[in-house]
């Protein structure tokens, strides 16, 4: 009678394991899987349930880290060795699958599928070729490939869309208020500086310091919300590694204020002669670019482009902006990064990124 009784729990269990499964994988029938409309128009089939997924590049990486870090089944590039005093430990054992677009390293599609994910979501500028191109991987690797296009404008819709992809629509509205919030702010300070109160400014970049960031690009949409561009030129690059121009053109333009990339010339531009006729530079009004784990200015050009929008304000317009640089940066490392920052790490990454006068309030 035992044996029976043992016999009859086990059938028991192995059903209920069975179905439960098969509930899981779909097996009830189109229950499972939902049609999303990306922001390219593709409507995509994915599943209701959405708890592993994959990114095309660093700007998905950085959005979905954001919104969904426990959900990601690798990223697309190598965390920075910056980024180690910020993100938890466990982020550093995620695989890196590579990236679809530019940059280093090719998205590994055996890689990509060995970690099974259940969707690959591309954050960022939809490039001319987005639609044929996601629908070739997706016939490639039998996985959904969505878009959702962020730019500074829109990121907040962006984080909500994805919140209704992920089923995390509490969450993403945290992150979409405080972006639409940063955006209001600066856009009233902006206001209140008027067109033609915008300092001249540019972004220097490369070794020399001779590449800029050139004005209508997608990696200068803070620099052309937030001051005069000068760095008009015929042809914006699309990459980061902006457009070459000689020192000559530099003296021609004259800004008042520089940004330097992290990478660039800041530590030794004022002892180069070609840059001592700089008007930036003989008044002392260029900085370095905060980084840490990103670029603030958006290299890749994502959402902590909010961090550099505050941090640009309080630079250039100190008397109207009026933050608490702290706080505020304090903040979006909580939100964006998980991570508590405290004041002696603000005060290592802004140390070459706001005048000393501002340091010492």
């Amino acid at each position: 009678m035992k044996k029976k009784l043992l016999w009859f729990l086990l059938v028991c269990m192995i059903s209920l394991s069975v179905s439960v499964v098969c509930s899981a994988e779909g097996g009830s029938g189109d229950q499972s899987i939902v049609i999303f409309t990306d922001s390219v128009g593709r409507q995509v089939e994915v599943p209701a349930a959405i708890n592993r997924v994959a990114v095309s590049g660093p700007l998905a990486q950085i959005v979905l880290f954001a919104l969904a870090p426990d959900k990601l089944v690798g990223i697309a590039t190598d965390w920075t060795k910056e980024a180690a005093q910020y993100l938890d430990d466990k982020y550093y054992q995620l695989p890196v699958l590579g990236q679809l677009y530019g940059g280093k390293g090719e998205m590994n599609l055996e890689e990509l599928l060995r970690e099974s994910p259940q969707l690959v979501i591309d954050v960022g500028e939809p490039k001319k070729t987005v639609v044929e191109d996601l629908d070739k991987l997706q016939n490639q690797t039998g996985l959904p490939f969505v878009h959702v296009t962020a730019t500074i404008n829109n990121m907040a819709d962006a984080f909500r869309m994805l919140g209704k992809l992920l089923n995390m629509e509490d969450e993403a509205e945290e992150l979409a208020a405080y972006c639409e919030e940063i955006l209001s702010k600066t856009n009233s300070i902006l206001d209140a500086v008027g067109e033609n109160g915008k300092v001249n400014l540019l972004y220097c970049l490369g070794a020399e310091g001779h590449n800029v960031i050139a004005k209508g690009s997608y990696h200068a949409e803070i620099m052309d919300l937030l001051s005069n561009n000068l760095a008009v030129v015929d042809d914006p690059s699309a990459k980061g590694t902006g457009n070459e121009v000689d020192m000559e053109q530099v003296l021609m333009w004259n800004p008042d204020v520089i940004l330097f990339d992290p990478d660039s010339i800041y530590e030794t531009v004022k002892e180069k002669e070609e840059w001592q006729h700089v008007k930036a530079i003989q008044d002392g009004k260029y900085y370095e670019v905060p980084f840490g784990p990103y670029n603030w200015m958006g290299f890749p050009p994502s959402a902590q482009r909010f961090l550099g929008m505050i941090w640009m304000a309080q630079l250039l317009y100190p008397d109207i902006a009026n933050y608490d640089l702290y706080t505020e940066i304090a903040r979006y490392y909580q939100l964006f990064y998980h991570s508590d920052l405290t004041a002696e790490q603000f005060e290592a990454l802004v140390a070459n990124s706001i005048p000393t006068s501002q340091q010492s309030e």
